[in-house]
Order: structure tokens, then sequence, then C-alpha cells
């Protein structure tokens, strides 16, 4: 999820965890704090932008890692305070904070790494777009509520409340999802088409749309549904995704990686020389956030250029506006769609 959310989720646990044993401000302080260090592995270049990409969401979101490093900053929170007797119950608010980041990034389709160092797979479930008021704005009630009520019961109630909201609305993605999966797999096997390798994952800012995507080797085949289409049969638009070039080209490193990273969702195409490999998770046709330039095909014995990251964005009110059409069930072609 976006750091601003993750940060919320910090302190609104921090706040949560240590009720009236501290000032809430300093509970909610530093519950923030932890809930945003995982994201600062996003200033280390590891000097390609596909490795930066691989290797973001990865040591620093590692589940036993974290709960290790909840001692030590729990032991100075403690000490900056002068509260060595509320040592114990800083590690538990700290440590939920900061193992509560990952395992709300894995909702979402990216990929977390939370079982480093025993191996580098990611995980992700893919319910919940990396930003969505639904969940984020009880978050921040709940932290206003905290800071501004001078009634601390009643501070620690909202504070309470809107977690529990938040937690429930995890849950009800996850089912959406489910949902969406089976009526997907039906309207694709009414079409002919493959349902094997299938990617579900809400439209942006939601979980009221959904993208779907299906895969069989030389296209992709996808589809939008809202739940408000009633059972709808999901229209499906196959496009090229360069089955055979990524065959061809199975060897090079770059592509590896993003087959990898990707669990197979992607597609490759060569511009003149070059080839471009695209992340099909995350974005719709043609709009991806993650395509990369991985120079052109090696021979034999070459070493791979830096990739170019090379991502392209849809209009924002264009989509907006589609996005509030497919919402009320207006079955509408998304911005810039055409089959191919």
């Amino acid at each position: 999820m976006d750091s601003a959310t993750q940060v919320l989720l910090g302190a609104s646990i921090g706040v949560a965890v240590m009720g009236r044993r501290t000032a809430l401000w300093k509970s909610a302080l530093w519950g923030g704090v932890a809930g945003l260090l995982p994201d600062l592995d996003v200033l280390l270049d590891h000097g390609d932008p596909i490795l930066n990409m691989i290797r973001h969401r990865a040591e620093t979101h590692a589940l036993l890692l974290l709960t290790l490093f909840a001692f030590p900053m729990a032991w100075g929170v403690s000490r900056i305070h002068r509260q060595p007797q509320l040592y114990g119950r800083w590690w538990w608010a700290l440590m939920l904070a900061l193992v509560t980041h990952p395992l709300l990034d894995l909702m979402t389709i990216y990929g977390t790494q939370v079982f480093q160092p025993f191996t580098d797979e990611a995980y992700g479930l893919g319910s919940m777009f990396i930003i969505d008021p639904v969940y984020s704005l009880p978050l921040l009630a709940g932290v206003v509520a905290a800071l501004r009520i001078k009634t601390v019961g009643r501070a620690l109630a909202i504070n309470g409340w809107a977690l529990v909201f938040s937690t429930a609305y995890l849950a009800w993605s996850a089912l959406a999802q489910w949902g969406v999966t089976q009526h997907a797999r039906q309207s694709l096997e009414a079409q002919g088409l493959p349902s094997q390798q299938l990617l579900v994952t809400p439209a942006p800012l939601s979980t009221l749309v959904w993208r779907v995507v299906a895969l069989d080797g030389e296209r992709l085949h996808e589809g939008f549904y809202a739940l408000m289409d009633g059972g709808r049969p999901i229209r499906f638009v196959a496009h090229a995704r360069g089955g055979a070039l990524a065959a061809q080209h199975a060897d090079h490193p770059q592509l590896q990686r993003l087959a990898r990273f990707t669990d197979g969702f992607f597609k490759v195409r060569q511009e003149g020389a070059r080839l471009v490999v695209t992340d099909l998770r995350m974005g719709q046709e043609p709009d991806y956030v993650f395509s990369f330039d991985i120079g052109p095909p090696l021979q034999a014995g070459q070493t791979h250029p830096v990739a170019e990251q090379r991502s392209r964005r849809m209009n924002v009110g264009e989509g907006l506006q589609w996005l509030g059409q497919r919402m009320s069930g207006r079955d509408v072609p998304p911005p810039g769609s055409a089959g191919g």
C-alpha cells in the first residue's frame, strides 16, 4: 500500500496497543514511524531499474527481521520517553506496527518477500489496489481522533473501531476477489478462452470494479467486471503478448527476472532492434507502470545493458470518468482500449 496509509496503520496500531499507558501522541508518532520504516528501501539504488523493482519489499519487509528489529527500537523509544517499565508494551506496539506493514502489502499484487532471508519468493494476493480511500480514511479518522479528542476513552474507542472497519474491509476485498474470479472462469470457459493463468485485481481506488487478465501464450485477454454488472458475462479483448518472442529470448537474464517476479504475467515486444518487457499486473492496456527497455537481443557471451524504465500512464481525467461509469454497471470500454 502507499506509504501514507502505512503510516496511518502504524499510528493507529500504536495508539491501540499503548492505550492509556502513555500520551496518545507518543504512541501515534512512533507507531507511524515504525509503519513507514520498511518502505525506506526505495532509497536504495541497485544500479538497474529492474533490480530496483524486484528488490523493493525484500529484506526490509521480512517478518522475522522486522520482529527482531522491534527489540532495539522499543528499547530506544522507552528510554527516550523515560519509560523503561513500558519496554515490553512498546515492543508489542512497535513490532505490530512493523510487521503489519508487509502483511498489508501482501494484499496488493506487487509482490512482498515476507520470508526473507530464507527465500526471495515474492507473494501478493492482489485483492487491494495500492491506494484505496475506503481503507485509508477510517484510519485517518481514528488517528485524528487520538490526537485531537481530549477524552482519552472516546479517542481510543474511535481509533479501535477504525481499525476494526479497515481490517474488515481487507477481508471483504479478498471475498470479492474470490467471487469475481469464479465469475471470470465461467465467462472465459463460455467463450472458449483459457482460464488456467488468470489474474484478478481491483481497478484503481476501490473494490467495486475488477480487472481480469487471462493468458494463452501469444495473447492476453483483458476484461473488466463491476459488482453492479449483476452477473453479466465479462467481455474480453485480446492483445498481443509476444509469447514466441519471449520463448526466443528465454535465456535473457532480465527477461528471466521479470518472468519470475511477475509469475508469468508479462509481455514482450520488439521496437526496432530493442526488446521491451512489460509487467502486466500493474496498469491496464495500453498503460503500465513497469515497462522496461532491456536493450537489443543478447549474443553469446554478451552482458546485458542497464534497463531503461518506460512507464506509461493513463490520462487521469479520462480514467476517473471511465471508472465512475463502470462502477455504475455501464459496460463501456476503458480509455485507449483496442484489440491486437
